[in-house]
């Protein structure tokens, strides 16, 4: 049973059957939002994502990056990463057409940065989810 549905820029259909959200900054104790704080956030929830699911493929949606007008601190200019980290397992039909649409799906999981705890985001909050390479990234599988 899939929890929602996206139709993707491509016109395909993907359902989403696992999500794990989570805050961006949860946990940090000390210093401010910066770029390499942000990349090893970025980089520790993809392979956060990895290793959950270890035979299905990884693709990271790049997040969007804010840069309040706020002074530089020791490690450089404030940059803001969206507040919820997500982690999504989507799967889809066959991408191959040769096989049967009955026993076969193609999974992918999914990446990504989004402003609130509302899912499917929508359109114009993650133009990023929706223009999903499906058929170059997804991996076919037998049910």
């Amino acid at each position: 049973m899939s929890l929602s549905r996206i139709a993707l820029a491509s016109g395909r259909s993907i359902e989403l059957t696992d999500l794990r959200m989570s805050s961006t900054y949860g946990g940090v104790l000390e210093g401010y939002p910066c770029k390499s704080i942000n990349d090893m956030k970025v980089r520790g929830l993809q392979r956060q994502a990895e290793r959950a699911f270890p035979s299905t493929p990884v693709h990271l949606v790049s997040p969007a990056r804010k840069y309040p007008d706020q002074p530089a601190g020791a490690f450089g200019p404030v940059e803001v990463l969206p507040s919820v980290a997500c982690i999504g397992a989507f799967r889809s039909t066959a991408v191959a057409p040769e096989l049967d649409p009955v026993l076969h799906c193609s999974a992918l999981i999914v990446v990504w940065f989004q402003t609130g705890l509302d899912f499917p985001p929508s359109e114009d909050a993650d133009l990023g989810l929706h223009n999903i390479r499906w058929e170059q990234l997804a991996q076919d599988h037998e049910l």
